[in-house]
């Protein structure tokens, strides 16, 4: 009796492929796209400095707080069903941003957005790997990665473009309604074609220890956004230490609920090991700078400068072309070659391009500044930065066992957007406190201190992290048995894939 055939491919896998693309880019764009439009926002909502940290920091905030809470309920409630409620939510929350009358309904609605981004973000590439396998799913990831990078490096120019056309007399309103059309759309499409898989009743959500990173987050991003502005009272530090103890905490319950046999949200065997405990550090340092020096230098374009959103959003692209640069370089064959010191060499050029943008800034003339006075330094940065984000990732994941995979990519991506949320608080407190006096450039030098602080500690991080990284397709839970033997994931362990 012969081999019984394998089952045919389901027809509209590729359609599945787009509607992830397009939705989980819509997500990822209006972490960025916002920031340009800062001085629209103040001045149609009167929204001070701490309003425009929190409308920007907020949306991460509650993203990074939810992603792993996300993919165990995906796990749970079947990543169909969470993706079509995540991505309703989204939607919905973008009109309501558009509607705010007020700054504080806005960035109610902001935290709201994330919270249902982290709903739909995680379930992805969970859906992908139940549809594709084999040598589909390796292609699959190889134009997975680089359209996700695309939507953070658009977002500043689509935003500045849709406040400066001002479309319809909406002007910023139109960053958020942007996500009807296209959400609406990808709904429909998802709804129709996405197959019907349930999930598993048997996995348990901790709940509780999902409340406490929500608590740990807000209570370390509360102090840094208002503490600038009343003074770092007693308070703020205080918040700041319980933030410790929440994680601890967090992380303590992880251990227990294992040991008692029960599904923890994050695997407690990666927080017992080294390299990527100090790995989740070096990602916290490296995007915290990286994203709050991108807010700071839309800031100082618009606010110092007098750019316009549109001009401001443009400002940006010499930053996007040297990271395409630097992770093409990277990721082409650099890290594969030179391992791990390519996450040394990277930050040493950021910090070359630091040094170089510090004194275009000392060399500007009053009335005669354009971005390519400083476009070789943002450029150069640029270069830097692509070639860690090319290869960070790997090489924290090649300390993680297999079965593994998925939990710690949740939990690297929380980290991530959680660092980014830090550090737009962090920058934002310390450009603002010059750029209140009028002193706009010496708002950017001190940003520039920070960021060369956030580098030096992130490439001491680097070598406690393994000398060389996973391939691609394993980062994100795919190891070559789970590939070969069926459906894509279904030999591997699907706690979270981010």
């Amino acid at each position: 009796m012969g081999a019984e055939p394998a089952a045919e491919p389901y027809r509209w896998r590729w359609l599945i492929l787009v509607v992830m693309l397009v939705a989980e880019v819509m997500d990822l764009l209006d972490a960025s796209i916002v920031n340009v439009a800062g001085p629209a926002l103040e001045e149609s909502l009167a929204a001070g400095p701490v309003g425009l940290q929190w409308v920007i920091g907020g949306y991460a905030l509650t993203l990074g707080a939810g992603l792993v809470l996300g993919g165990r309920l995906g796990d749970r409630y079947g990543r169909r069903r969470m993706f079509l409620a995540g991505l309703a939510g989204f939607t919905l929350s973008s009109l309501l941003c558009a509607l705010s009358p007020n700054i504080e309904s806005l960035i109610a609605f902001r935290l709201l957005q994330g919270a249902a981004g982290a709903m739909l973000l995680p379930q992805g590439l969970g859906l992908l790997r139940e549809n594709f396998a084999g040598p589909e799913l390796t292609k699959v990831f190889a134009v997975f990665g680089p359209v996700l990078g695309l939507g953070g490096i658009i977002g500043p120019v689509l935003g500045g473009f849709l406040v400066e056309g001002d479309f319809f007399g909406l002007g910023w309103r139109s960053v958020f309604l942007v996500n009807l059309p296209i959400g609406l759309a990808a709904l429909a499409i998802a709804a129709t074609f996405v197959p019907k898989k349930g999930g598993d009743r048997t996995v348990r959500v901790d709940m509780a220890g999902a409340g406490l990173v929500v608590a740990a987050c807000a209570l370390l991003v509360l102090p840094l956004n208002q503490g600038q502005e009343d003074g770092w009272p007693l308070w703020t530090w205080l918040c700041m230490a319980a933030s410790a103890v929440g994680f601890g905490l967090f992380a303590l319950r992880q251990r227990r609920a294992a040991a008692a046999g029960r599904e923890p949200l994050v695997t407690p065997g990666l927080l017992r090991k080294p390299a990527f405990t100090v790995g989740l550090g070096g990602i916290a340092l490296f995007f915290g700078g990286l994203i709050g020096t991108q807010l700071v230098l839309t800031l100082f374009l618009q606010i110092g400068e007098g750019f316009s959103a549109g001009d401001a959003g443009l400002g940006n692209l010499p930053l996007a072309v040297g990271t395409a640069i630097g992770g093409a370089v990277s990721g082409a064959f650099l890290a594969d070659r030179i391992g791990r010191k390519v996450l040394q060499i990277g930050p040493l050029i950021q910090l070359a391009g630091a040094a170089l943008l510090w004194y275009e800034l000392d060399s500007l003339s009053t009335g005669s500044f354009s971005i390519w006075d400083i476009a070789p330094g943002v450029a150069v940065s640029g270069v830097g930065a692509g070639m860690v984000i090319a290869a960070l990732f790997s090489f924290i994941l090649a300390a993680v066992d297999d079965d593994e995979i998925g939990s710690a990519s949740g939990v690297l991506s929380a980290v991530q957007a959680i660092g980014g949320s830090v550090g737009v608080a962090i920058f934002g407190s310390v450009f603002f406190a010059r750029a209140r006096t009028g002193d706009s450039t010496a708002g950017f030098h001190h940003a520039l201190i920070v960021q060369a602080c956030l580098l030096a500690a992130f490439v001491a991080v680097t070598f406690l992290l393994p000398k060389k990284g996973r391939p691609e397709e394993e980062q994100h839970g795919i190891t070559p048995s789970a590939s070969d033997s069926g459906p894509a994931g279904s030999g591997a362990k699907q706690d979270v894939t981010v």
